[in-house]
């Protein structure tokens, strides 16, 4: 899953989808291809590794024509290489799809179509995508009713982009889910196909932003928006400004919200090129970790700051519960001054967006020294901390603009959950079928996060009610009790508001004598094995007069009578909620930010990366 580009109009399409591609770069990606019509025939080139390689392939094989598409892709079924790289091609050949997403149940729509004697060509699940609406195709002679009908077969949330050298004057674009954007640019005799903006905003600035169920038919002429059942939906332009800061937020107001809706797409990207959904198995190879080195650990020390820290508190619990590594969670400006005992037998793991970050770098040194082996989880490309560390883990959320970090603190959960169970593997304390099973469940998070935000509208009436309160005490239990730390601090970040997280069993340890009604306790209490001591924890605030809002499992009925409001969350494997429980948490801190007119993406005294001490 990474970038689209699409072209239909007089031009030659090749040079323009190069160029889009290329703004998109950013995202990250391990191949990459594109799709042209060329004398009624579509010509695909596809090649692994950067797109440089692939502006090579057609400078020695040119293919030039008025319509075509393109993409860069992150693998997440089947092996980077050129073979699995998109666009993918019918076996009739009169069919071209590249698509975002992951097709859940793609294994079953796969063993139909073998049984139908289908014969495929890659190791992907996008694939399933092509030959399902080549087969419709050969059936209705309407390319619009077959890739509806695919459309509504496939699980999982998707941007998908199609067309047919048997109807050479349209494009299909749709939307299914939060896989990331699907944006509809339009020209004067030509019109563009996107995931983001910045890969055709040279071209044009006037853009429709395809809604989840929705599907566009692209011509040289018009755009006409239909939902994927069929309604026609009168599609809705915004007028995007030519300042690419402006241009980057899109349909957002601010650059949070924006980053904080990329969490499908950058948990997709996360899972990318790592996870083996066929076999179950785990790859993270810039971490040069060897079956040996793994064994060798016997201690894990997390070290970050901040949004960071509360990521690796929740690491912590994942290594030892996974891989049956001790594991410590140290914030890096205690832990440099602290003359930590480690030795060469201790792995340290650095957490930092920036990757510039003084006091984690300081802490790095400081293990380096005392002999410990070091990985790091970053987010910017070639930053010091992946430069100097033993291994590292790319985030690939892309990149964050927003001070308060928000995709950037769930990649990292996700990380270290393919760490821990990496981990396990390597070292031989994981049984087979848990690991399948815990790498099935990451199928599952893209869209449970999806599920999140489609809930906004609800977080935004609760922020409402909290917007003009001075204080709030969160609290969490268990692998969530980092994640009321991470709410308390987003909130604190950007609207000023007074918060404090605690372990919910400490409450009667001191805090409860805080609890009034005006003081809003925010409870953590999914159904997870701390499920049963977080009602308890409700109740003893409800009896103090305590108002309380829960974030709490769909369909919580037993919650439900216990608080004043819920914001609500997909059931989800216990040790994957973090990712899930932050969402609400973070859209609850933007919405109420917002309200109280606050520069939302630059709050006070606050910087994106804190290179000094």
């Amino acid at each position: 899953m990474c970038g689209i580009v699409g072209y239909i109009g007089e031009k030659n399409a090749t040079p323009i989808i190069l160029n889009g591609l290329k703004k998109l770069e950013y995202r990250g990606y391990d191949s990459a291809g594109l799709a042209v019509l060329t004398n009624g025939k579509i010509e695909v080139r596809r090649n692994a590794g950067k797109l440089g390689n692939l502006e090579n392939n057609i400078q020695s094989d040119p293919i030039a024509g008025t319509l075509g598409i393109g993409h860069t892709r992150w693998a997440t079924h089947g092996e980077p290489s050129a073979r699995n790289a998109h666009p993918h091609l019918s076996s009739t050949g009169e069919v071209v799809v590249v698509h975002n997403g992951i097709v859940e149940n793609f294994i079953e729509l796969k063993e139909e179509l073998l049984a139908e004697g289908v014969v495929f060509q890659s190791d992907t699940d996008t694939e399933t995508i092509v030959h399902l609406v080549d087969k419709y195709f050969s059936v209705s002679n309407d390319l619009e009713k077959a890739v509806r009908k695919t459309l509504k077969l496939l699980k999982g949330a998707h941007g998908i982009v199609v067309f047919s050298s048997r109807e050479p004057d349209k494009i299909i674009a749709a939307r299914i889910g939060n896989a990331g954007g699907v944006v509809i640019g339009r020209g004067e005799g030509e019109n563009y196909i996107a995931s983001d903006i910045p890969a055709i905003l040279e071209h044009t600035r006037q853009l429709i932003f395809l809604e989840s169920r929705q599907m566009a038919v692209v011509t040289r002429q018009g755009i006409r928006v239909s939902t994927v059942e069929g309604a026609e939906v009168t599609p809705q332009y915004s007028t995007v400004a030519w300042d690419p800061v402006s241009a980057e937020k899109g349909e957002y107001r601010h650059f949070m919200q924006k980053e904080i809706h990329e969490q499908v797409r950058s948990l997709t990207d996360t899972l990318a090129g790592r996870v083996n959904f066929v076999d179950g198995t785990i790859r993270l190879p810039e971490l040069n970790l060897t079956p040996e080195k793994a064994k060798a650990i016997r201690k894990i020390i997390l070290t970050a700051c901040g949004t960071a820290n509360n990521a690796g508190m929740v690491g912590r619990i994942l290594i030892e519960r996974i891989a049956r590594i001790p594991a410590y969670a140290e914030i890096a400006s205690e832990f440099r001054y602290a003359d930590p005992i480690i030795d060469a037998h201790t792995t340290v793991i650095a957490v930092s967006q920036s990757g510039e970050t003084a006091d984690t770098l300081a802490a790095m040194e400081e293990a380096r020294k005392k002999g410990a082996a070091i990985w790091s989880i970053v987010n910017a490309i070639g930053s010091q901390a992946m430069r100097v560390a033993d291994g590292y883990i790319s985030m690939q959320t892309g990149p964050e603009i927003g001070v308060a970090s928000t995709k950037a603190f769930t990649a990292p959960l996700v990380d270290l959950y393919m760490l821990a169970v990496l981990l396990a593997d390597m070292r031989g304390t994981l049984p087979a079928k848990d690991r399948r099973r815990l790498v099935k469940d990451l199928r599952l998070v893209p869209e449970l996060a999806g599920r999140c935000l489609d809930r906004e509208s609800e977080v935004e009436e609760v922020a409402e009610l909290l917007k003009d309160n001075r204080d709030m005490l969160y609290l969490g239990r268990g692998i969530n009790m980092p994640i009321a730390y991470e709410g308390a601090l987003k909130l604190k970040e950007i609207s000023y508001i007074h918060a404090e997280a605690y372990p919910a069993g400490e409450m009667k340890h001191g805090p409860i004598a805080l609890i009034d009604k005006d003081m809003p306790v925010l409870a953590i209490a999914t159904r997870d094995p701390w499920y049963e001591k977080m009602i308890s924890q409700i109740e003893q605030a409800k009896a103090r007069g305590g108002i309380v809002i829960a974030v709490a499992t769909e369909g919580d009925e037993r919650v439900q009578s216990l608080v004043d409001r819920v914001l609500w969350v997909p059931d989800t494997p216990w040790m994957l909620s973090p990712v899930i429980t932050s969402i609400p948490l973070q859209i609850l801190a933007y919405h109420i930010a917002s309200m109280r007119g606050l520069d939302v993406d630059q709050p006070r005294n606050l910087a994106k990366s804190v290179t000094v001490e």
